[in-house]
């Protein structure tokens, strides 16, 4: 059992930790987690790295040697054996920022509503969260207005909202809780890794396969950390799981469904990279270079106006299903393609059926 279990940290607020020059300064709690009475007995800061994202086991070890993780109320070494009910504390010498949410008249793209949930189709450049740098103008602003007249509903509540997220420049479904009972229920399934997520993407490459498994443990990239990286079975980055099918070859790039086993930040897009199948446009891991292709000037414009139509990564969560937290059923959510990724799979359509490839 965890408080939160789709809470995450940065790595940037590790670093805050690493710098607290005196031992003795007042700490405050930032996370808390709650083994499992079940939980195989495991080392501190793997079992950190498991529950927080967007943070590396190397992080967690040197924020235990600064003296910031607890368990039941004592600094522990990074090679602490968790046990069953132990409490599991990160503790930083400032309190937790807290900041506002406004809520945003943003219009929403409803698929579903009932009582206990949503689902919302978000299209690509809406944050999702508010963060560094975007206090305001992403999803979470916008279902504060949506559901300001819910007396459940409490914007700032984490027991409550979104279950999970996807990329501000990915488009498609996701699902929100509308009350500690939904959130608890669907969080665990997402946990349990029962949930059916299909993405289509559009990747660089005509991939040798016609559908293949990719898994490779996910974690942010030790150069650069804006980026995250697969790394062999060890130490660094999460278990991920990426079943992928071909469903178009057009020339120089090639139209895949992505089937996600696990949820890891930017798994389709780090794996994608990781196997030379770099997303189409995704700036961030280079896809927004013309990768494969031929070198004639017409070619190349054919490739910038591509850019042009989908100006960012190819990326849509098309599929979602969960098993609804009140009625047991099974639910299922399809979304469209939206106009940008239309447009670009239609160019390479036209490309690959009259140009000699």
């Amino acid at each position: 059992m965890i408080d939160d279990t789709f809470e995450e940290i940065a790595d940037d607020q590790i670093d805050e930790l690493l710098e607290q020059e005196d031992a003795s300064t007042q700490l405050y709690e930032h996370f808390r987690f709650v083994a499992d009475k079940g939980i195989t007995v495991l080392r501190v800061d793997k079992f950190l790295t498991d529950h927080l994202m967007n943070t590396t086991r190397n992080r967690v070890q040197q924020a235990a040697e600064a003296g910031s993780i607890m368990a039941n109320g004592v600094a522990v070494k990074s090679n602490y054996r968790v046990k069953p009910m132990d409490v599991i504390t990160v503790m930083m010498n400032r309190p937790r920022r807290e900041f506002e949410i406004i809520s945003e008249n943003i219009p929403l793209n409803i698929v579903y509503e009932d009582a206990d949930l949503l689902v919302v189709n978000k299209p690509a450049g809406l944050v999702v969260h508010p963060g560094h740098g975007n206090y305001s103008g992403t999803l979470v602003n916008a279902l504060a207005y949506y559901l300001k007249d819910d007396p459940c509903y409490d914007p700032k509540d984490p027991r409550l909202g979104l279950v999970h997220r996807i990329d501000k420049d990915t488009s498609g479904l996701l699902v929100v809780a509308k009350n500690v009972e939904a959130k608890a229920h669907l969080s665990l399934q997402f946990f349990n890794k029962t949930t059916k997520r299909r993405y289509l993407a559009v990747v660089w490459g005509n991939m040798q396969e016609n559908e293949g498994r990719i898994e490779g443990n996910i974690g942010r990239d030790l150069k650069d950390r804006m980026q995250m990286t697969v790394f062999p079975e060890g130490d660094y980055g999460k278990t991920a799981v990426t079943n992928y099918t071909v469903q178009e070859r057009l020339g120089y790039v090639t139209l895949v469904e992505c089937r996600l086993e696990t949820g890891r930040t930017h798994q389709i897009r780090a794996h994608m990279k990781h196997i030379g199948h770099i997303l189409f446009n995704d700036a961030r891991y280079g896809g927004n270079d013309i990768l494969k292709g031929t070198t004639f000037s017409k070619y190349k414009q054919f490739v910038q106006n591509c850019f042009a139509a989908c100006p960012r990564q190819a990326l849509h969560a098309k599929t979602l299903g969960f098993v609804h937290p009140r009625t047991g059923e099974e639910m299922s959510f399809t979304s469209e393609l939206p106009e940008d990724m239309t447009q670009l799979i239609e160019r390479w359509q036209t490309y690959a059926n009259t140009k000699e490839l």
